[in-house]
């Protein structure tokens, strides 16, 4: 089922959203500070390519004084808007029946565009 789900949401638009991450990321790595930045925009695009059957936990040192700076960067910069954009694109997902579970992934990567630093894939 998640095989179907992610085929599904990288044909309606998964695909596009998580090459913009990637290639976000990508040219981000280009200079030394915003290596660390373009990083987890890399993550962000590899998590939004394929939602379905991935899980998003925090690692052990996610409260480490750097982390949380980075986060705020983070959050100040980057997240807020890609956040809203997420949560944007759930709420008309979430209108259909149909758009329910593709509308919960959004609402899934949520945390992870807010604060990506300190939190891993699996």
């Amino acid at each position: 089922m998640n095989l179907l789900g992610n085929i599904i949401w990288l044909i309606f638009g998964g695909f596009l959203t998580g090459l913009g991450y990637i290639i976000g990321g990508l040219l981000t790595c280009l200079t030394i500070v915003g290596i660390p930045f373009g990083m987890q925009a890399i993550k962000i695009g590899v998590a939004t390519m394929a939602p379905f059957g991935t899980e998003i936990v925090p690692t052990e040192k996610a409260n480490r004084p750097l982390r949380v700076i980075f986060n705020m960067i983070w959050l100040i910069l980057f997240g807020w808007e890609i956040a809203v954009a997420h949560f944007v694109h759930g709420i008309i997902l979430a209108i259909t029946i149909i758009g329910l579970p593709f509308a919960k992934q959004h609402f899934r990567l949520i945390p992870l565009a807010l604060f990506p630093f300190g939190q891993e894939l699996r």
